[in-house]
């Protein structure tokens, strides 16, 4: 054997079944489905659910629970990533914090990481630490309306 004679044996490079291609293929006539029915067919197979016309299991089971519609969902920044972003920075507005923030929506700040100097920062809503860490360092958290 040599180097030029080596092939791949992996099952990618397996050639595919080339279906309804007369009796003597092995894949000929039916093309390997069976005859006739339900599995036969385009687009074959029941619906995603479909238990066979029993009752099922999704509609068996008693819904739990509800979604509130006016849950607001903020966008979080923590206060390292303040620290990070505004090394020279004493007041940093909303829209600075808009950039930081993990998501769309109002900004709420969070209290993990420290503050090395006093800033002002202004947001939707503080986390009591994040207040608290804050104003220890000497700046001032001043929530918005809204």
């Amino acid at each position: 054997m040599k180097l030029h004679e080596l092939s791949c044996f992996s099952p990618e490079r397996k050639p595919r079944k080339r279906r309804g291609r007369g009796p003597a293929s092995g894949q000929g006539c039916t093309s390997g489905k069976g005859n006739k029915g339900q599995k036969v067919r385009a687009g074959s197979g029941p619906a995603v659910g479909f238990e066979g016309g029993q009752m099922p299991l999704t509609r068996r089971l008693p819904k739990r629970g509800f979604t509130n519609i006016f849950r607001v969902e903020y966008s979080i920044v923590n206060l390292e990533r303040i620290e990070a972003a505004f090394p020279d920075t004493s007041e940093i507005s909303l829209d600075d914090l808009a950039g930081l923030a993990s998501g769309k929506g109002p900004v709420k700040v969070l209290g993990k990481g420290e503050l090395s100097r006093a800033i002002s920062v202004e947001a939707h809503r503080f986390s009591a630490s994040a207040r608290k860490k804050i104003e220890e360092a000497g700046g001032t958290a001043r929530a918005l309306e809204g």
